[in-house]
C-alpha cells in the first residue's frame, strides 16, 4: 500500500467476509476529514481538530505510526466489492492505558449493517492471533449504548468508570482477556 510518499510500506491487511481494513495512505485524506467531522464521531469520539488535507495528513501519518512503532494501530474499513470506504476500526495506544485500546466508527450511512462488528471482531482476531496481545481493552462514554452493545457482543466487560489523563469526561472501560 501506498505511504505518505506513494513509497510501499509493509504493513498488515486484514479481511473479513465483506470487508477489507488497511492503513490509510494519504488517498484517503478526505474520507478521513469526513469521518472526523460526523457528529457522531465529534459527540462520541471527540473532535480530533482534522479540518483541511495539511491536518488529514498529518492525523493519518500519526495512525501510521502506531502500526510502525506497536505493530497495530487504525486501518481504513471498506467495502471487498468496490473498496467503498466505510469507517476505521483499530487497536491504539492511549495514554493511561496499559494495554492496547480497541475502537471503531462507521460513518452513518453503514451503521446498523453489521459491518462495525466485523471489522472490530476482524481487528480483536488479530490482536489475539498475529499480536499475541493477552488482553484488550476499549474506553467509551456511558451513554454510548450502540458501542457498548457491540463492545458486549465481542465479549469485552465493564470493569469501571475512569477518566484518561487530560480528559474531561468519565469513560466506561471495558476489557477482554485470554
Amino acid at each position: 500500500m501506498a505511504g505518505h510518499d506513494g513509497e510501499l510500506i509493509n504493513m498488515a491487511m486484514l479481511k473479513t467476509e465483506r470487508l477489507q481494513l488497511r492503513p490509510f495512505t494519504h488517498d484517503d485524506t478526505d474520507f478521513v476529514i469526513r469521518l472526523v467531522n460526523e457528529p457522531a464521531w465529534l459527540r462520541n469520539i471527540g473532535d480530533r481538530n482534522v479540518h483541511t488535507p495539511e491536518q488529514a495528513r498529518g492525523y493519518i501519518d500519526k495512525m501510521n505510526g502506531m502500526h510502525t512503532r506497536y505493530g497495530h494501530g487504525a486501518y481504513r474499513v471498506a467495502l471487498q466489492t468496490d473498496d467503498t470506504p466505510l469507517g476505521m476500526a483499530g487497536l491504539f495506544r492511549r495514554e493511561g492505558l496499559d494495554d492496547a485500546d480497541i475502537g471503531f466508527a462507521l460513518l452513518p450511512e453503514h451503521s446498523g449493517q453489521g459491518y462495525a462488528l466485523e471489522a472490530a471482531q476482524a481487528v480483536l482476531d488479530e490482536g489475539r492471533g498475529q499480536l499475541s496481545l493477552k488482553r484488550i481493552t476499549a474506553v467509551t462514554m456511558p451513554a454510548n449504548k450502540p458501542s457498548i452493545k457491540l463492545l458486549e457482543k465481542l465479549g469485552l466487560h465493564f470493569v469501571e468508570i475512569i477518566r484518561l489523563p487530560g480528559g474531561h469526561e468519565d469513560l466506561g472501560l471495558y476489557v477482554i482477556e485470554w
